[in-house]
């Protein structure tokens, strides 16, 4: 049981699975445990029912770069989530095929933090899709977006999450360009000629794509899509985790869900391009289907110019060389091999979409990227 007192868990159990607390057993589930927001996340079950616990807190220890933040704007503001769905707004997709988890008891305890009890949903988990499945998710964001646009502006929002996350990652940065870093053998013989360049680039060039990034046609995004923030239910796609919720621009979450789908293994490298075009198509066509008339170029810009938010990947598994790579939530270990194999594969292909990005940008009226003049 988690750590809190006994007769605080009894209650919520009792309002939420009709059972003393005693009866229920606490499975803990996968989640970012550097997370300074997230106290943790278990499946609880008992009576015959179960339901998804997440306490959100303020006050764990962790890295500067995930620490939980009292500011209602900042990207890991750590009352986002109670927010978000007590509001109803992480419902405001439904109509388009696209929902929360149904919220069952949101408890304000007595130590400061917050307890969600959420549906436990059934189905099918993205990480296992096919790709025809991640096109039709595709399809409903773009209509979703499309018909809702920025849409509300409460103060508990994120705004400008692209830029303070990116910005507050800055492991291995001094390793862009170290030689030696870049002679480790996982890196020499797994990341494709011609990677140090492109990244070394993106880097030089950040502030830039930022720039360009919070300049295109906004939308209400979710920020942290990708395939282990999602199921289908048998009817809709049901997106988790709404701690970054917020401000993006239009294109953005796609941008996140593509590569985020090979950086944790979930699809194949060598899938990505031809599931990155099919997917922008979807996305593209689901926003037409909602009335969006648009320039489609600026939704192109906002998928290609998203490859930024991966600046501080490259860096960090630069530094990361010579450890054993964990998989998410701290379980097990990947293959390292693999892991640099698929990963530099996916950088590659994020450099291409800076490359188009930098190229796309002038056509539309944005400065060119310095490098580029």
């Amino acid at each position: 049981m988690p750590e809190v007192a006994v007769a605080v868990v009894d209650a919520e159990v009792r309002e939420v699975l009709g059972v003393p607390g005693e009866k229920a057993v606490f499975e803990p589930l996968a989640h970012n445990p550097h997370n300074g927001v997230t106290a943790g996340v278990w499946r609880v079950t008992g009576g015959g029912r179960s339901a998804v616990l997440k306490v959100l807190t303020r006050t764990k220890e962790t890295s500067v770069a995930w620490s939980a933040s009292n500011d209602p704007r900042h990207w890991n503001f750590w009352r986002r989530e109670a927010y978000v769905y007590r509001s109803g707004l992480a419902q405001v997709w439904q109509r388009h095929g696209i929902r929360a988890p149904r919220l069952l008891a949101c408890v304000d305890r007595p130590d400061g933090d917050v307890a969600l009890w959420l549906e436990d949903v059934p189905g099918e988990a993205a990480t296992a899709w096919p790709l025809a499945r991640h096109l039709d998710h595709a399809h409903r964001l773009g209509a979703a977006q499309g018909a809702t646009g920025a849409g509300e502006d409460p103060p508990w929002l994120s705004r400008q999450f692209l830029r303070d996350y990116v910005s507050g990652k800055t492991t291995g940065q001094d390793l862009l360009d170290d030689d030696e870093a870049w002679r480790h053998p996982l890196v020499r013989e797994h990341f494709p000629a011609g990677l140090r360049a492109d990244m070394v680039r993106l880097h030089h060039d950040r502030e830039w794509f930022l720039t360009v990034m919070e300049s295109l046609p906004r939308a209400f995004s979710h920020l942290d899509q990708w395939p282990a923030n999602v199921r289908s239910d048998g009817t809709d796609s049901v997106l988790f985790d709404w701690a970054f919720a917020g401000d993006g621009a239009l294109g953005e979450d796609l941008g996140n869900h593509l590569p985020d789908s090979v950086f944790d293994l979930f699809v194949p490298a060598a899938d990505l391009p031809g599931l990155a075009k099919a997917a922008y198509d979807a996305y593209l066509h689901g926003l037409r289907d909602s009335g969006w008339h648009g320039d489609e170029r600026l939704v192109r810009l906002g998928v290609c110019a998203s490859a930024v938010k991966y600046d501080w990947l490259t860096a960090l598994m630069l530094a990361r060389a010579g450890e054993s790579p964990v998989a998410y939530g701290g379980r097990g270990t990947a293959p390292a091999e693999l892991r640099y194999r698929e990963r530099g594969s996916a950088l590659a292909f994020l450099a291409e979409w800076a490359a188009e990005a930098r190229l796309l940008a002038p056509q539309l009226g944005f400065p060119e990227a310095p490098s580029g003049r």
